[in-house]
């Protein structure tokens, strides 16, 4: 027989029946990457709900803050100086921005702070501010004739108060119109419109357009009388 060729140099014969060797060069398989702990994420969350929450806060107490100081302000009716108009306890909001947009009107009504008596002692000490009706402008001399007010010497039309009202110093030292004489510059008679029960310019004299705080706009409270005033 002829002899079995020899195998070429440089290679092996594989054995029968035996598998060759698995390769250990081959590249391991990358793990996937590992997930954000939750726990972060929802601190991360949480923190910056915080700061949003915190600044619609601060935000709305620094709006708040501008429109009570330069705009509107609620006050509330402590006396029913102004009955039939505003009653005890009504609600009324304040436009603080009128007066610096154009003049004071007569028949406005104003919310200023509480004048003092000649003495210096506050004419009302449980209060800080008063609501009445302006009457008198500068310039201009109120008095009153049966019961009615005059300005200038002409009757004044107020058709805000009830038939039969009187507007003399019936409540007041003599006098209470005449003894102040004619307005000042920047200064305004005001009165009440339960003028039987009401401490006014009768009592403490003109007021500075510097005390008014605002004009009375609208009442807010009670609900079934909300109306523009």
């Amino acid at each position: 027989m002829e002899p079995s060729p020899e195998p070429a140099a440089g290679t092996e014969t594989p054995t029968p029946g035996v598998s060759e060797p698995f390769s250990t060069d081959s590249a391991p398989e990358t793990a996937p990457a590992a997930a954000a702990p939750k726990r972060s994420k929802r601190k991360r969350t949480s923190t910056r709900t915080i700061v949003e929450w915190v600044g619609l806060i601060a935000a709305a107490v620094l709006i708040a803050f501008l429109i009570r100081t330069f705009l509107f302000q609620a006050f509330y009716i402590p006396s029913e100086s102004m009955v039939p108009t505003l009653e005890k306890n009504d609600r009324v909001l304040v436009n603080k921005l009128s007066y610096k947009l154009h003049d004071v009107h007569r028949g406005d009504i104003v919310v200023f702070k509480a004048p003092k008596n000649p003495d210096g002692t506050p004419v009302d000490p449980s209060v800080n501010d008063l609501v009445k009706r302006v009457i008198g402008l500068p310039g201009e001399r109120v008095d009153e004739t049966d019961g009615q007010i005059t300005i200038n010497g002409k009757v004044l039309n107020e058709s805000y108060l009830p038939a039969g009202t009187r507007s003399d110093c019936a409540s007041f030292a003599p006098n209470c119109f005449t003894k102040f004489g004619v307005v000042p510059k920047d200064e305004y008679w005001v009165m009440g419109d339960n003028r039987a029960a009401s401490k006014d310019s009768r009592s403490f004299g003109f007021i500075k357009k510097s005390n008014i705080v605002g004009r009375v706009f609208i009442r807010i409270w009670p609900l079934n009388r909300i109306d523009i005033l």
